[in-house]
């Protein structure tokens, strides 16, 4: 039998358990902690999904998802508090909480596309909205396969080293695709201003406190790919990111949530490009070819709006 991780156990604590005369776990997950994540993601999520629901931006689905994702891997997390020697449960947890992020990120990059249609601002981005939109989202779709795969890889022995070097491998191609989007948020920012500057025309679309949302949210996701690529390359059995609980909170949980609460603060639903929205602004650029007009008719709650 295999020495247990080093820990200190108390009567009410169950003790780790093999699997496979193997430890999955090399600490006993707060069953505390599981469930206070789980109830907070949970209460975000449904938040989310009622704001989805009554502005009727069905683009924002894939950020509902990733809230999704976050209450079952915290969920799950705490049935494994008494099972630390079952596979199923130190799975699900493990795959349902490296994917968020990616889910999160999708709703972000279409979020960017929308506040430069809303300002009619597409000269000043470094990409077109559709384009930006096509360009990241596709990054984001392989970043999940890639992460997706390395996760199926760790329920076996043999292929759990490959399977934590695939999910490496996904999370630096996220931060790339992060580091990028952030410049391209940059960029449109200081041109816009400058213009804005330059010529003192008036704007009374809230752009910037939607950029500033997508700098503090894309921030806080950077920060946890970054941790995360850091505890996969750790030693799984010594490294202190895998031996020690309370990082994944810190770097992950939290972010995460306030990842969510950031986005609700600065939500999409201000920039109201038209009363009709697909679920995916990647098959048209209405923004742009049907030429949406902006009414002098300033909107009790916002200050503005956009009509046909």
């Amino acid at each position: 039998m295999p020495t247990p991780p080093a820990q200190t156990y108390t009567s009410s604590m169950p003790e780790l358990e093999t699997f496979h005369d193997e430890y999955l776990w090399h600490y006993v997950p707060s069953l505390a902690l599981s469930i206070t994540f789980a109830v907070l993601f949970a209460l975000a999520t449904t938040v989310h999904g009622l704001k989805i629901f009554t502005s009727k931006l069905w683009f924002c689905l894939p950020f509902f998802f990733g809230g999704i994702c976050e209450v079952i891997g915290y969920g799950t997390r705490a049935v494994a508090y008494n099972n630390t020697g079952q596979l199923a449960p130190y799975l699900i947890q493990a795959i349902f909480l490296v994917l968020p992020p990616v889910f999160f990120a999708a709703t972000l990059y279409m979020v960017y596309s929308r506040v430069v249609r809303s300002v009619r601002g597409e000269q000043f981005s470094l990409f077109s909205p559709r384009r930006t939109t096509w360009l990241f989202v596709i990054g984001d779709v392989l970043c999940l396969n890639v992460q997706s795969t390395g996760s199926s890889l760790l329920s076996n022995k043999k292929t759990t080293n490959i399977g934590n070097w695939v999910i490496i491998i996904g999370l630096g191609l996220q931060v790339v695709l992060f580091a990028i989007f952030i410049v391209c948020c940059l960029r449109f920012n200081m041109r816009f201003r400058a213009h804005l500057v330059v010529t003192g025309t008036p704007s009374n679309v809230p752009w910037q406190s939607c950029l500033n949302m997508l700098y503090a949210t894309s921030l806080a996701i950077l920060v946890r790919n970054v941790f995360r690529v850091a505890e996969f390359a750790s030693d799984k059995d010594r490294g202190y990111l895998n031996v020690n609980e309370w990082p994944a909170y810190v770097f992950d949980g939290a972010l995460m949530l306030l990842v969510m609460i950031g986005f609700f603060a600065a939500h999409p639903s201000k920039l109201r490009l038209d009363a009709r929205d697909s679920a995916m602004e990647l098959l048209s650029e209405a923004g742009s070819s049907t030429g949406l007009q902006q009414t002098t008719q300033k909107a009790p709650s916002s200050g503005w709006s956009w009509r046909r």
